[in-house]
C-alpha cells in the first residue's frame, strides 16, 4: 500500500527526459556579481540557468548577489526567505554563507554551497542545526586524499616528504607523515625547502644521499618542475608527487613526464555532454563553477520533487538522497559533506594529468 501511495504522488510531478522535477520551485542562487570575485560568481549564474533551461518544466531562480562578505550574505539569506524558495545553492565565500545560514536555517531553507570549504561549516552542524551541503570538498579532504593514495602506492618504496614552509605545503606534508608513521611506514627523508630558487640541484643532492626513489612535495607548480627538472638533469630516476596546486597556470620550466598530482578532477573532463552544451548554449565554456552550479540546481530540483513524493523534508530529501548528476553520482554524508571524495591519482603525460587509474 506505501509503495501504491508513493507511485500516485510521483504522478502528481512532471517527468521531462526521464528525470522527476517538481512544478512552482523557486531556487535561490547566490554568488558574487560585484566586485572581486563577480567573474567567479558569473559562472555560478551560467551553470545555475543553463540547468534550469534543461528542465521542464523549468524552476524559478532567484539570482542574489550577496559581493563575497558578511553583510552581503545576510541581505541575500533575507531576500531568499522573502522569496520563499525551496534550496538555495552557489555561495563561494565563507563569510557570506555563515552570514546566510542563521537566516536560512530558521525557514527552513537548505544551502548547497559549490565553492566552500571551511571545515568548521559542516563541522558544527550537530551544535548550530545549519542544513548545508557542500558540493567542494572538505579542507581537510585533501591532506586525507593524498595520505591515502600515497600510503597504498608507495607501501614498498624509499619515499621521502618535503614541503616549501607554507601553512598549506606545511599542513599537506604533515598530515602524509603522521599517517604514513601509523600505517607503520617511515620516510627516508624529511625536510622543509627554500622555495623560489632558479635552482634546487642541493636539494636533490639531498634527496638522493638519503635514498629516495619517491618524493611528495608539499609546494606549488613552479618549485615542483624545477625539482623535476634537476634531478632529471643529474640522471636521478627520481617520481615526484604534488597536490592540486599543480593544476594552477602553466610556467616555463615544463613539468616532467610521470609527475603524479593527487587532485580533482576538471569537471568539464566528467560532465554530460547534454550538460556541456546546455552551458555553451548561453555563450559561455563549462569553466570554473559553471558545472558545480549546474548540478547544485539539478540536486536541489531533484531533492524537492522526491520531498513531494514521499512528504520528506526538502532537507531530508538532499541528505538521504543518491543523485545522479551530470558529473556523476553525488551523496552527503551526515555532516552535509560531499561523498565519495573528489580527489584522484593523476600522471602528467608530457601535456596533460591523465588519470593514473591502475596505479
Amino acid at each position: 500500500m506505501r509503495r501504491l501511495m508513493r507511485l500516485a504522488a510521483m504522478a502528481a510531478v512532471i517527468l521531462s527526459a526521464g528525470e522527476v522535477f517538481a512544478a512552482d520551485v523557486t531556487i535561490g542562487v547566490v554568488a558574487p556579481l560585484t566586485g572581486p570575485s563577480a567573474r567567479l560568481g558569473a559562472q555560478v549564474k551560467i551553470g545555475a540557468e543553463a540547468a534550469a533551461a534543461t528542465m521542464q518544466p523549468a524552476p524559478a531562480l532567484e539570482i542574489v548577489d550577496d559581493a563575497c562578505t558578511t553583510e552581503g550574505g545576510a541581505a541575500a539569506a533575507d531576500r531568499l526567505v522573502a522569496a520563499k524558495v525551496s534550496v538555495a545553492v552557489g555561495f563561494l565565500c565563507t563569510e557570506s554563507i555563515e552570514a546566510a545560514m542563521p537566516i536560512l536555517k530558521g525557514a527552513g531553507i537548505p544551502v548547497i554551497t559549490v565553492a566552500v570549504r571551511t571545515n568548521s561549516l559542516t563541522d558544527k552542524k550537530e551544535k548550530t542545526g545549519w542544513p548545508v551541503f557542500r558540493l567542494a570538498p572538505r579542507g581537510d579532504q585533501e591532506g586525507a586524499a593524498v595520505s591515502k593514495i600515497l600510503i597504498g602506492l608507495w607501501r614498498d618504496a624509499l619515499f621521502a616528504i618535503i614541503d616549501d614552509g607554507t601553512i598549506y605545503g606545511r599542513e599537506l606534508a604533515e598530515t602524509l607523515r603522521s599517517e604514513a608513521e601509523r600505517a607503520g611506514l617511515s620516510p627516508v627523508y624529511v625536510d622543509q625547502f627554500r622555495p623560489q630558487l632558479d635552482n634546487q640541484r642541493a636539494l636533490v643532492g639531498r634527496l638522493r644521499k638519503a635514498g629516495a626513489t619517491h618524493v611528495f612535495v608539499g609546494g606549488d607548480l613552479e618549485d615542483i618542475a624545477v625539482l623535476g627538472r634537476d634531478a632529471a638533469s643529474a640522471g636521478y630516476d627520481l617520481t615526484i608527487a604534488g597536490s592540486e596546486a599543480l593544476r594552477s597556470a602553466a610556467f616555463d620550466v615544463p613539468l616532467q613526464q610521470g609527475t603524479l598530482m593527487i587532485g580533482i578532477p576538471e569537471w568539464a573532463d566528467l560532465a554530460t555532454p547534454a550538460a556541456l552544451a546546455a552551458i555553451k548554449a548561453k555563450g559561455a565554456e563549462p569553466e570554473g563553477y559553471a558545472l558545480p552550479a549546474y548540478v547544485a540546481v539539478e540536486i536541489a530540483a531533484r531533492a524537492v520533487a522526491d520531498a513531494q513524493a514521499s512528504g520528506a523534508t526538502v532537507i531530508d530529501s538532499i541528505g538521504n538522497g543518491q543523485f545522479d548528476t551530470a558529473l556523476g553520482r553525488i551523496a552527503f554524508d551526515l555532516k552535509g559533506d560531499l561523498q565519495p571524495s573528489p580527489y584522484r591519482l593523476f600522471r602528467f603525460d608530457g601535456k596533460k594529468f591523465v588519470e593514473a587509474a591502475d596505479e
